[in-house]
């Protein structure tokens, strides 16, 4: 049995919570165990790096004497806007022996620079996707999911994403009971998969400005197994279905249709996640009126059915 070395990189400006999150879960999930993990900091030089909130952090060696570990980890924060071509150089070398490469948040940016991300799938905060697309084109953006696996990388959303990875990171290595084990103790569900939304419906559009709109927004949301065609949802905000369309999408920045796809596969996933009616009946609660429909849509959308979602992130 063979301890894992996971080395994260410390920068001037990293986010805190990127660095410390996975590392509690590595820490916990070696705690006690011969083949567990060997967590390490590294910064160039090895000094004293500030954070983007201000905390100072005391690397354990210096990221320039390192030697390549079995995970690397780049985390994100505002560091990562202007960085030390010193630092991607140093990270484009420990990644050609590392066994998996992880980013947190905007640590994207930092594999994309070094060359890590050309001609592969990954992902990052939502807020930053549309700039990473930009600067590197030859990396596929998934703007929608928690985390991405592309061979031996993985790139993780903002902040708390990275704790999921870690633990996705852990179940990998040790099993899902290992991974269970941490999750309790940080008291969090381990039931984020990758492909699941980085936040929810509501928080993913946006608002609409006017009260009708607003409010067709909440009845979908409590209402999921209803009628929500255009025409029904035009009714309930005193609009023609074309001037509801119109208007919807100009506010909400997504067509009623796709909003009303979202909300009931979001409902779908929390009965799976938090309930115990069987599928055919959570089918019809939300709307997609039998078991199959709501098969296809998941695997479409999460690339996985809902049994297996329901087995692998229940809450219980």
């Amino acid at each position: 049995m063979t301890t894992r070395t996971v080395l994260i990189v410390l920068f001037e400006g990293v986010q805190s919570l990127d660095v410390t999150g996975p590392l509690e879960v590595f820490a916990g999930a070696g705690a006690g165990r011969p083949d567990g993990y060997r967590v390490r900091t590294a910064g160039l030089g090895g000094g004293v790096v500030r954070t983007g909130s201000g905390l100072r952090l005391l690397p354990d060696e210096d990221l320039g004497l390192a030697a390549p570990p079995h995970t690397l980890l780049v985390p994100g924060g505002e560091g990562t806007a202007d960085p030390d071509p010193a630092i991607v150089r140093r990270i484009a070398e420990l990644a050609g022996g590392a066994q998996r490469v992880v980013s947190v948040c905007t640590g994207a940016f930092l594999l994309a620079e070094a060359g890590l991300l050309a001609g592969r799938r990954a992902t990052t905060h939502w807020a930053y996707c549309e700039t990473l697309a930009r600067r590197f084109p030859d990396t596929e953006v998934d703007p929608e999911p928690v985390f991405v696996r592309d061979g031996r990388i993985a790139t993780s959303a903002g902040v708390t994403a990275g704790i999921d990875l870690a633990l996705a990171l852990v179940e990998e290595d040790h099993g899902r009971e290992a991974a269970l084990l941490v999750a309790r103790h940080l008291v969090m569900y381990l039931r984020r998969p990758g492909g699941q939304a980085q936040f929810s419906v509501q928080l993913a559009a946006q608002v609409a400005e006017r009260l009708p709109l607003r409010e067709v927004q909440r009845w979908i949301a409590e209402h999921p197994g209803a009628d929500l065609s255009v025409d029904a949802l035009a009714a309930r905000a005193s609009l023609s279905p074309r001037q509801f369309a119109r208007a919807f999408s100009a506010e909400v920045g997504v067509s009623p249709g796709r909003y009303v796809d979202r909300a009931r596969l979001e409902a779908a996933r929390r009965r799976l996640e938090d309930g115990t009616g069987g599928v055919e009946e959570i089918a019809r609660a939300c709307g997609y009126g039998t078991a199959e429909s709501m098969r296809r849509a998941f695997v479409r959308t999460l690339a996985v059915p809902p049994v297996e979602y329901r087995r692998r992130f229940r809450s219980t």
